[in-house]
């Protein structure tokens, strides 16, 4: 990248909202793509070929959450797995009972289901969370009554990296005869997730947050789970989720899963320790800083969400971007609407400690170097705009 003659770096910071694809996947998406282009539902060569492609990729996601490949239904994305997983229950359940339980931070494809399935007559209560941005067990427990059929709690918040603690609500849920789901778009690939151990009923994954294809996701299954369909068709993926399958998209999530799943203590204790660095570096180089939601070694090992006072975050990040530095001030899926972030407000920041905030998140293909650069012009335009601002 060039600017005014001299190269700067791009370093990209953006890796909740999406990643770079890794070169593995996009090689055996493009052999999808030019050779093995049959239909699984075809009965020839082509479509057996296309079929047994289908079945690896499908073991390899369900691999990644320690689930049954039976239990994986592909989808176009975590906002359709999320989708599919309330309304279907909700449908599915609604004879037995209409009360939802879930959290005031989750992702907006959560958020709004919620909304939608209280105008059409379901009550959802709302936990709050603390500062940190943890949702407490017994607030859940104490939430069931006898109408309740789900508990829908995120694993990693995808603004502050808060780790909910999803095995003591499983648990609870258990106990209470309630279904559990958990959106773990931000955790697979980062966390441990395995869908026996932590007893999960419904976990929703997406591809393009684990260096695969946009456009594909998951939702896994329990075996006690029965879901009604929300889209209508040939009766693909056990009839749940209609329409021919997105066969490079679901084969490239298949290489990112397993890829993901080799190396997951690895990448986890390298983002964390860029994490902590570029924590270290911003604490100690730049005055009037505050560290949002949970302690640095505490939260997930890829997010840092900091706000720096006196600088507005939407200023911050195209400053930024002008030296090639690629960052967010909240979740990509809702950052263009005003108002300010619905996670931040939830913990309990005001003022300019809101209007300050912006979120770094770290992928696989970050280095130490693009740390030290970050934190280096940070200070810079830190310092400009607060003068700026001064004047």
């Amino acid at each position: 990248m060039q600017n005014k003659g001299m190269m700067i770096m791009e370093v990209y910071l953006d890796n909740s909202a999406t990643t770079k694809v890794r070169k593995e996947v996009i090689d055996k998406m493009l052999e999808v793509l030019e050779e093995e282009y049959g239909n699984p539902s075809s009965l020839h060569r082509k479509g057996y070929q296309a079929e047994k492609l289908l079945k690896e990729a499908r073991e390899n996601v369900a691999c990644l959450i320690g689930g049954r490949p039976e239990g994986i239904i592909f989808t176009s994305g975590g906002t359709e797995s999320n989708n599919l997983a309330l309304i279907g229950v909700a449908e599915s359940l609604k004879k037995k009972g209409n009360h939802i339980i879930s959290s005031t931070i989750e992702h907006p494809s959560i958020l709004n289901v919620l909304k939608f399935l209280e105008e059409s007559g379901f009550k959802v209560t709302y936990i709050e969370v603390d500062k940190k941005g943890k949702v407490n067990p017994e607030d859940v427990e104490n939430a069931i009554n006898d109408k309740t059929i789900l508990i829908s709690i995120m694993a990693v918040n995808n603004e502050i990296g808060t780790i909910e603690p999803i095995e003591e609500i499983a648990s609870i849920a258990k106990r209470n005869g309630v279904l559990f789901h958990v959106d773990a778009v931000q955790a697979a690939g980062k966390i441990e997730i395995d869908v026996k151990k932590q007893k999960l009923d419904m976990v929703s994954l997406s591809a393009h947050k684990i260096h695969g294809p946009k456009g594909v996701g998951a939702l896994y299954l329990s075996e006690e789970v029965r879901i009604r369909p929300i889209i209508f068709g040939g009766g693909q993926e056990k009839n749940i989720r209609s329409g021919t399958e997105n066969m490079p998209g679901i084969v490239g999530f298949g290489v990112a899963s397993r890829l993901a799943k080799e190396s997951l203590e690895e990448v986890s204790q390298k983002l964390m320790g860029l994490k902590k660095r570029l924590w270290e570096g911003i604490s100690s180089e730049i005055k009037d800083v505050h560290l949002n939601g949970p302690e640095v070694e505490e939260g997930a090992p890829h997010i840092l969400n900091v706000s720096f006072r006196g600088v507005r975050g939407e200023v911050l990040l195209h400053a930024l971007e002008e030296e090639g530095i690629y960052v967010s001030t909240g979740s990509a899926c809702s950052s263009k609407k005003r108002g300010g972030s619905h996670v931040l407000k939830a913990i309990g920041l005001k003022g300019d400690l809101l209007e300050g905030a912006i979120r770094f998140s770290l992928g696989i293909f970050n280095t130490e170097e693009d740390i030290d650069y970050t934190v280096d012009i940070l200070k810079k335009k830190v310092d400009f705009l607060r003068r700026f601002k001064r004047r």
